[in-house]
């Protein structure tokens, strides 16, 4: 009777267009897109069109005592999207639009369904954008949020956290709340806004963001810089990073994971056979200026600094072909999964130190007898690991081993996937007991009765 009462309930709210219930589900809404996704059927999934809407939904699922899951797009990779049996899912589909662009200030408003690629033909004719790069234009605004997404435009540009300028919320008792505010810097109060900002969904859903933009830059070139080794990649970044060029893309790929990338774009990049054969990585790198003259100074120093470096040529790429690297950077993930890769890890180490990480993550892939492949945003430390490991009690003492490196060297367990449900073992396991009590007795003040996004990250508790 009380899913019956639910369900009525649900329908009144959103109507019965804008609702499922089990077992009637969409395939798409019952997962995102970890690794390890199991089919998890929830009670009822909605797609509220409004912030009242949303409100009425928390305030139901709190006097029901019902488990709360938001949805993006789904196309996160930590299981942090994956629903609750019984539960109701939130799905942001219908409130997708561009509230509000003030151009003077560079600010937007938008809902937090609306995907990046959405988002940016809605900008394009300002000249504005909004630079953060996830690698997954299908992604949305709401799901970056709640993951603090970062991507291959971090070196420059910095992560979601550094364009939000303010929330509105919806707490799970159907409060509503705006956080922060369309300007670029306060010291007044608690900083609410990057609180909720990375926490996965699990203190209050997320109805509207409050954006910076940038100027889109005119002149653009992409630049690809093959190395003997590893060592020189990751060798000439500080120099990079300190000539102060600023490259908006700063990104690494080893042979392995550069031949599949352009295996599946059916891609040519001009490489000559002979460099080819001596190349164990490479660096990806995007220039993005005002002037064609800049753009041309900038390019000539870049050459002079990698080949200091020990760059076996250097290659500015055609455009198309640039963008088709790209594009086939974006789409590596899909290729991993392909290939039968069993972890995609995405720990993020101080940039000097990456060197000292990737040689040990090799030296621990050999004592478990498994494949280490690799590529990531070099330019910030964000290191991406494909784990090829079938066997299940070895592949989590490598990851074991692999996590408590990093942290050693003053890292992060993710540095933009976030924790979710697949890599919460080791989260709790690794983290100063104390600040994960610090973050549980926060999220008691925001959910006391632990219904929005549990049984994952801070919530170990097993699945019902």
């Amino acid at each position: 009777m009380q899913n019956q009462d639910l369900r009525n309930e649900l329908i009144a709210i959103v109507g019965a267009d804008a609702a499922t219930f089990s077992p009637h589900h969409n395939e798409d809404d019952l997962h995102d897109e970890s690794l390890h996704a199991s089919h998890v059927e929830p009670f009822a999934v909605v797609r509220p069109a409004s912030t009242e809407q949303v409100a009425k939904i928390a305030r139901v699922a709190s006097r029901h005592h019902v488990a709360v899951t938001p949805r993006g797009s789904g196309t996160g990779l930590s299981g942090a999207a994956t629903p609750v049996p019984g539960g109701i899912v939130v799905s942001f589909t219908r409130m997708n639009q561009l509230l509000r662009l003030d151009a003077d200030d560079h600010v937007c408003v938008v809902q937090p369904g609306i995907t990046l690629e959405e988002l940016a033909d809605a900008l394009a004719p300002s000249g504005l954008r909004y630079p953060v790069f996830p690698g997954e234009l299908s992604g949305s605004l709401g799901g970056n949020v709640n993951t603090n997404a970062g991507g291959m435009r971090a070196v420059r540009h910095g992560v979601t956290r550094h364009h939000v300028l303010g929330l509105e919320l919806v707490m799970i008792d159907g409060t509503v709340l705006r956080t922060g505010a369309p300007v670029v810097k306060s010291s007044s109060g608690y900083d609410l806004t990057q609180l909720i900002v990375g926490s996965e969904g699990t203190l209050a859903l997320v109805t509207e963001v409050t954006l910076r933009l940038s100027p889109t830059m005119a002149h653009v070139a992409t630049v690809l810089v093959p190395f003997a080794s590893l060592h020189g990649v990751t060798g000439i970044v500080p120099t990079i990073v300190a000539s102060g060029l600023e490259p908006s893309i700063l990104e690494y790929a080893d042979s392995v994971t550069m031949a599949a990338m352009v295996q599946a774009a059916s891609l040519e990049l001009g490489v000559a056979p002979a460099v080819a054969e001596q190349t164990s990585a490479y660096l990806i790198i995007v220039l993005e200026t005002r002037t064609a003259e800049q753009l041309e100074g900038d390019l000539a120093k870049l050459a002079e600094l990698v080949e200091s470096g020990g760059a076996l040529d250097v290659y500015v790429l055609p455009e198309n072909a640039a963008a088709r690297l790209i594009k086939a950077r974006e789409r590596l993930f899909w290729v991993t999964k392909a290939a039968g890769a069993q972890e995609i890890l995405d720990i993020v180490v101080p940039r000097s130190t990456v060197p000292a990480f990737l040689e040990e993550a090799s030296h621990i892939a050999e004592r478990y007898d498994s494949l280490v492949f690799g590529c990531g945003h070099v330019g910030d430390g964000n290191v991406h690991l494909s784990v090829f490991q079938p066997d299940d009690d070895q592949r989590a003492k490598l990851l074991h081993d692999l996590f408590a490196f990093g942290l050693a060297l003053g890292g992060q367990i993710s540095g933009e996937h976030g924790i979710g449900r697949d890599k919460q073992g080791p989260y709790l396991a690794l983290t100063d007991p104390t600040l994960i009590e610090l973050q549980r007795r926060i999220k008691q003040v925001f959910d006391p009765d632990q219904l929005l996004n549990p049984y994952r990250l801070l919530d170990d508790r097993p699945l019902p």
